[in-house]
């Protein structure tokens, strides 16, 4: 039974892997010479995907509250900054290598000790530590003051850019600075797709609040992330948060939760909500002065954390759907409508008929493009097809244009869920999806 089941698990990554690469989702990086493990290029649909979740939790946690500030810092920052914030020292992972191929793995990702799982020969070394941030030079100078490394993490961007944002907006606490933006780890074994990548990208909050707080802020941030969570449409009865074992902390974390994922690889992170004290702004020795009080603080951080990458996977995990259509099995996704990489496909039912195509290009597609900007144009094979290709991208209607539309202005609109169609007019189109987007 045990194995039944993790042949299915097995089958679905196979399954979401091979769909994101025959509808232009995401491609192995670097793949036409042979490519580069932990690195992924995101196609088209994958774009659209990932800037739509990305929207959603900017709209969320930014754009609709006053205590939210938003900032894009550098990649590159001074080696004192990882000095001091300890990353140089701590921000690594136990690893072994094969005496005999000399392959390289995580030590705590290993199932036998004594073996190495490559040649299945060689012994395991001791495990050390090894640091997974990607060192690189600045500048033409040879010694060590030109070191830097590509971040870790985002939140040091933020961290080094508060006595910035105080001075520029005098916010009161408790307040937060918002960033979304690449991240680089130096993995000694990325592996299961896009859950554990060398590049990938981050949205991060660094939420500061007075000491005495912290604990209320951690609980109001937890329901928070919840709440977006079930807005994007991730799978809930999937999700479980997880207080970590205060061995287990990272090095600035004093209560640290994870939201966690049923993969089809095992449950693991998906996203977190940390409480780093005031480990960030005492080593970088930042203060806040409250204005009305007349006093000087170093405020405490929450920290929620949100992985695009991980995001995307899971999002896909959760709407990953098939069932029967004429007699064969169909596969979509059932992203919600605001969500989806593409809202809307538009097709003339025959596209060998020019009066057909000439209304569907200029007074549907054109119209419908220049008001929602994620519309398909599919005209290619059979309507069927269409209805399944569309179907795997996840775009929620079909929109076909045929012989009745010359004389009734009226359009097919097809759902993807149930496949149902009804003719609706073209100028109520526009606020028919409207409607189904909100």
């Amino acid at each position: 039974m045990e194995k039944t089941k993790d042949k299915k698990e097995n089958d679905l990554m196979e399954k979401i892997v091979s769909l994101c690469k025959r509808r232009g989702f995401i491609f192995p990086g670097s793949e036409i010479y042979g490519g580069l493990a932990g690195t992924w290029d995101w196609g088209h649909f994958g774009v659209a995907l990932k800037n739509n979740i990305k929207q959603s939790w900017w709209k969320k946690f930014v754009d609709s509250r006053r205590d939210m500030y938003g900032i894009d810092a550098a990649i590159l920052m001074r080696q004192e900054v990882w000095q001091n914030a300890g990353h140089v020292e701590n921000f690594a992972d136990p690893m072994v290598e094969c005496e005999k191929c000399k392959k390289r793995f995580r030590a705590d990702q290993i199932e036998d000790k004594n073996k190495c799982a490559e040649c299945d020969k060689g012994k395991l070394s001791e495990a050390r530590q090894f640091n997974m941030m990607f060192q690189t030079r600045v500048g033409a100078s040879e010694d060590s003051s030109a070191i830097s490394y590509l971040r870790p993490e985002t939140a040091q961007g933020i961290f080094v850019n508060f006595k910035n944002t105080v001075d520029a907006f005098h916010p009161k606490l408790p307040f937060g600075i918002a960033q979304i933006g690449k991240a680089f780890r130096n993995e000694i074994t990325p592996r299961d797709f896009l859950f554990r990548m060398r590049e990938f990208e981050q949205m991060e909050i660094e939420y500061f609040v007075r000491p005495e707080d912290w604990e209320k802020y951690f609980e109001y941030w937890k329901d928070e992330m919840e709440e977006w969570m079930e807005e994007v449409g991730f799978d809930m009865s999937k999700i479980h948060d997880i207080d970590i074992a205060q061995e287990d902390l990272a090095h600035y974390s004093k209560r640290t939760t994870d939201f966690e994922f049923e993969y089809p690889f095992g449950q693991k992170e998906l996203f977190g909500l940390a409480y780093r004290t005031d480990f960030d702004l005492k080593n970088h020795k930042l203060e806040y002065l409250d204005e009305e009080a007349k006093d000087k603080i170093v405020p405490h951080v929450i920290e929620p954390t949100f992985g695009v990458d991980r995001a995307v996977l899971a999002l896909l995990l959760s709407v990953y759907s098939e069932d029967e259509k004429d007699g064969e099995v169909r596969s979509y996704l059932k992203f919600k409508p605001n969500i989806a990489p593409v809202i809307c496909a538009v097709s003339p039912l025959l596209k060998n008929k020019p009066e057909l195509v000439e209304y569907a290009s200029t007074k549907v597609y054109a119209l419908l493009k220049a008001e929602f900007g994620c519309v398909a144009w599919d005209d290619n094979g059979n309507i069927g097809k269409r209805y399944r290709r569309q179907d795997e991208i996840g775009t929620p209607f079909c929109i076909v244009i045929d012989f009745d539309t010359l004389e009734d202005d009226t359009v097919t609109v097809r759902d993807r869920d149930t496949g149902n169609q009804e003719r609706v007019k073209v100028s109520g189109l526009k606020n028919y999806l409207a409607e189904k987007i909100s």
